[in-house]
Parts: C-alpha cells; sequence; structure tokens
C-alpha cells in the first residue's frame, strides 16, 4: 500500500511537472512578444511623423498622449492615446485567441505594460501607462474594460486631471474584475495598479498640494 501511495504521488508529480514545462515555455515567449509591442511609443513615433518636438523634451517629459495633448494638440494626442491602447490590447486579445489559460494572458497583460513604461527601442525611457493598461484590461474583459473606461471618463470631466482619473479608476479595476469573479486578473491589475501609483508619484505630489495641471492645459 506505501509503494502504491509512492508510485502515485510520483505520478501525479511527474504530470505536474510536464505540464508545468509544457506551459512555461510558450508563457515565456508569449511575454517577450507582448514586451516588445508594449515597448513601441505611439507618442514619440507620432510626433515624430507630425513633425512635432519629442515628448520627451517638452512639456511634463512624458511620452504619452496627455502630454502630447499639451505640446502637439488633440489629433497627434488622440493617435498617441490609440496606438497605447492597441498595444495593450492586442498581446492580450492575441494570447486569449491562442490559449485560455488565464495566468498566461495576465502575464500578457503585464509585459505590454512593462513594455509600455521600460521601452526597450527607446532607452527604457516610457510613459504612465493608462492607455496601455486599459488597453490590455479591454483584451481581458470588455464589460469591465467599458466599465474602467467609464470611471476614468466620470472622473476626468469631474475634476479636470488626468491623472487623478486614472488612480482613481485603476485603485477600482482589481475590485471590478473580483465582482466579476477573474481572480487571476483581478491579481494582475493589483500589480498594474502598483507601477501606476509608483509612474504617478510626482502626479500625487502636486495633486496633495493642488498644483496639478488641468486636462490641455499647456
Amino acid at each position: 500500500m506505501l509503494i502504491y501511495f509512492i508510485v502515485h504521488a510520483l505520478s501525479i508529480s511527474r504530470v505536474y511537472y510536464m505540464l508545468t514545462a509544457e506551459l512555461a515555455l510558450p508563457a515565456l515567449i508569449t511575454a517577450v512578444l507582448a514586451y516588445l509591442a508594449g515597448s513601441v511609443s505611439a507618442a514619440i513615433l507620432v510626433c515624430h511623423a507630425m513633425g512635432l518636438d519629442d515628448p520627451r523634451t517638452k512639456g511634463s517629459g512624458n511620452p504619452g498622449a496627455t502630454n502630447v495633448l499639451r505640446v502637439g494638440g488633440k489629433l497627434p494626442a488622440a493617435l498617441t492615446l490609440l496606438g497605447d491602447g492597441l498595444k495593450g490590447f492586442l498581446p492580450v486579445f492575441v494570447t486569449a485567441m491562442m490559449t485560455s489559460h488565464p495566468p498566461t494572458i495576465a502575464l500578457a497583460a503585464i509585459a505590454a505594460f512593462i513594455g509600455h513604461l521600460y521601452p526597450i527601442f527607446f532607452q527604457f525611457q516610457g510613459g504612465k501607462g493608462v492607455a496601455t493598461a486599459l488597453g490590455a484590461l479591454l483584451g481581458v474583459s470588455l464589460s469591465v474594460g467599458a466599465l474602467a473606461l467609464l470611471t476614468w471618463l466620470a472622473v476626468s470631466l469631474t475634476f479636470k486631471r488626468s491623472s487623478l482619473a486614472a488612480l482613481v479608476t485603476f485603485v477600482l479595476v482589481p475590485l471590478y474584475l473580483l465582482f466579476d469573479a477573474q481572480h487571476v486578473f483581478a491579481l494582475a491589475f493589483v500589480i498594474i495598479a502598483g507601477f501606476l501609483f509608483y509612474t504617478h508619484r510626482s502626479n500625487i505630489s502636486r495633486l496633495i498640494d493642488g498644483s496639478e495641471p488641468l486636462i490641455g492645459k499647456r
């Protein structure tokens, strides 16, 4: 009987190891590809294509849609927002089409987001990640993503501060995912929210002292 249990336990361990090994390589490849997609800076490419200054040298110095709006206007900002959102959405969407394994999909979301923050193609000087995080969330769940967009719009229209809208939204996103019984993705977006608070640390200081600029203010 003891020998039977030992053999049975070893068999289960072997199957678990094989499954883990089988999933590990695709997950690693997915993470690398998602990171590379996230590393494409829409702000820098749009500004270059439209003959505008590098957003890293103007305004807040952040290569994101809000700063592009300040230094270049609505059209380049809209294109930047679309590009940053797509590079979060597409890696997650494609991964979800290829596998139903939630941790792998969540890893794609985190990797694309990290790519935006620390892009290998642009000396690891990236944006703050809001649009890319929203895009990734839409890839995970259209309903939760739509709810997050509504939250962002409500807060931004009320207080006219993009950073505050982003922070409030991504505090609530993990709760939205938990209510939707998507626990793995809730954990992933807790991690993403933590990075967002870090990238917005200067904004938080300005929000506290009242000097954070309004949306669209140059």
